[in-house]
Formats: structure tokens, C-alpha cells, sequence
């Protein structure tokens, strides 16, 4: 049961990831640990992997576009991030995991929140310094959680660029992140079995929802997709957060 309820999951998220660009990791950390169906180190690794999945299946029919103006800037400092996020990550695990699953919890709301106020747009694209440090924050939150959306997902959107063009810039950032952190993951022997079944048994999943969701594109407009995720954010952040308190 607890394969099928995890394979549901990643269905839910890798539908919301295709038509955003962003949210797998998110819903689905928020979604496991809410039911709390697997570790979040488990859960996150494993999430990891479906994330290079997903962007491997994605921009195998979709060409590459991404906005180099942005990437270069923000990618080193994401990198970076990424370290400082699995250290965290190691840390809090053996030392605070119900504080771990409350930070999670909070960092999904945040989301839910920058999605339903995500500020005026900009007329000109944002310096290299505001992209170095934006890409910092969400390299912590990607190795953290694997979930580095929050942070870049709120300046992207803002930025003078079209939607596919932005959505390219975060699949293939957090595809980057995510194959920095599997390597230290894998690396430091941190990969455990009970991830690795979770990956096999979801593996299938992304590569069906894509193929359906390319045969059949959902009809949703923008601000309609924003909600609908947003929804999603802050019911499982706030099951997540709550049941962290509670403990406490």
C-alpha cells in the first residue's frame, strides 16, 4: 500500500511539475511526509532522481530554450547551495527530524503563499548579483529537501521572459542541482534501499503521466494552474507543519 499511496503521489506531482515548470519536489514532500509514507532524507532522495527523470523525459520532446543571461549568474551560487542544503540536511536528520519535517512544512506554505502574490512584474531582467543570490537560496533548499523551487520560482516569474523560456531555466536548474546531489548523496553512502524501491516503483509513473499529459495538454490557463497548485502547497505544508507541532 504504502508503493501504490507513493506512486499516486509522484503521479499528482509530475502533472503539476509539467505545467508549471516547478512543485514536483515540493507536492511531493509534502504529500509523503504528510502521510507519512517514508523518511523526507528517503523521500527527497528519491525525489531527486524522479526530478532528473521528469527533465529528461520533458526536453526529450521539448526543444532547449533556456535564458543563458539568467543561468550563468544564478548556477554557481545554486551549486553551492546545494552543498551547504545536504549538509543541513545530514545535520538535521540525526539531530532535529521533527524540526527537519516543520521547515519543510513551512518552506511549502511560502511557496503556496509566493504563488497567490507573486508581486508586479518587472520590465527589465534583474541583475547577475540578484540572480547569484536567489540561485543560493534555492541550492540550499535543493539540497535540503530537493525542492529548490520557492526562491527562483518567485524571481523567474517576475522577470521579462516568456513562460516557456522561464520554465526551461527551472527545469534545467533544478536537473542540475539535483544531479549535484545525488552524487553526494550517493557519495557518502546516504542512498538507502528504502529510496531506491521508492524510485523503481515511480520511475514508470513519471514516464506515463508525461506521455499522457504530451498526447492529452491540460486546457488550464496560468492563473488557474498557479491556484490549483498553490491549493496543493498549503494543504499539504499545513498537515506537514501541524503535525510537527504537535509532536512539540
Amino acid at each position: 500500500m504504502t508503493y501504490l499511496l507513493f506512486s499516486a503521489c509522484v503521479a499528482l506531482a509530475t502533472y503539476m511539475q509539467n505545467l508549471t515548470g516547478f512543485a514536483f519536489s515540493l507536492i511531493l514532500l509534502g504529500l509523503v511526509g504528510s502521510l507519512q509514507l517514508a523518511s523526507i532524507a528517503d523521500a527527497a532522495n528519491a525525489a531527486t532522481v524522479l526530478t532528473l527523470v521528469n527533465a529528461a523525459v520533458y526536453f526529450k520532446r521539448q526543444a532547449l530554450t533556456p535564458q543563458w543571461r539568467v543561468m550563468l549568474p544564478a548556477m554557481p551560487s545554486s551549486l553551492v547551495g546545494v552543498l551547504l542544503g545536504v549538509w543541513l540536511l545530514h545535520w538535521l536528520s540525526s539531530n532535529a527530524v521533527e524540526g527537519l519535517r516543520a521547515l519543510l512544512g513551512a518552506s511549502i506554505i511560502a511557496c503556496a503563499l509566493l504563488l497567490l502574490r507573486p508581486g508586479p512584474p518587472r520590465t527589465a531582467l534583474s541583475g547577475p548579483r540578484a540572480f547569484a543570490f536567489v540561485g543560493a537560496l534555492s541550492g540550499v533548499l535543493g539540497g535540503l529537501f530537493s525542492s529548490a523551487g520557492p526562491p527562483l520560482v518567485f524571481h523567474m516569474y517576475r522577470q521579462p521572459l516568456e513562460r516557456q523560456v522561464v520554465q526551461h531555466c527551472l527545469l534545467l536548474m533544478f536537473a542540475c542541482n539535483a544531479l549535484l546531489r545525488l552524487l553526494l548523496v550517493v557519495g557518502s553512502g546516504e542512498f538507502s534501499m528504502q529510496a531506491l524501491r521508492l524510485t523503481a516503483c515511480a520511475v514508470p509513473v513519471v514516464y506515463l503521466v508525461n506521455r499522457l499529459q504530451h498526447r492529452f495538454p491540460s486546457k488550464l490557463d496560468r492563473r488557474a494552474t498557479q491556484y490549483l497548485v498553490a491549493a496543493l502547497l498549503l494543504a499539504s505544508g499545513t498537515m506537514l507543519l501541524s503535525s510537527s507541532l504537535k509532536f512539540w
